[in-house]
């Protein structure tokens, strides 16, 4: 099993946005595409109270990097991320360390 920690580095004052996004869309078509949801989490205490941090499961690259593939393709993903940075662009960056 490979566990993938990723690290959203939110856009100033977007971390708000983005949480709404990952709480109304983007779990639901995680679930949809298969993926294995560990948790969600925001910074109370630390560097950077603009991180949003989540890991996923994964029983393979192959399975990673497939399932990925799909859901970058979704139709409903494409229209729900669009309409999310209709403000702006809610992440500057992302960091991905895969665990092994």
């Amino acid at each position: 099993m490979l566990y993938e920690l990723r690290v959203y580095h939110c856009m100033p004052g977007k971390l708000p946005a983005l949480s709404k996004r990952f709480e109304t869309t983007t779990t639901k078509l995680f679930e949809k595409h298969g993926f294995r949801q560990v948790g969600y989490w925001t910074v109370a205490i630390g560097e950077s109270s603009s991180d949003f941090y989540y890991i996923l499961g994964w029983e393979s690259m192959e399975e990673r990097d497939r399932k990925f593939a799909a859901f970058a393709k979704d139709p409903e993903w494409v229209a729900a991320r669009a309409k999310s940075e209709e403000n702006g662009t809610l992440v500057a960056s992302i960091s991905n360390t895969i665990l092994m």
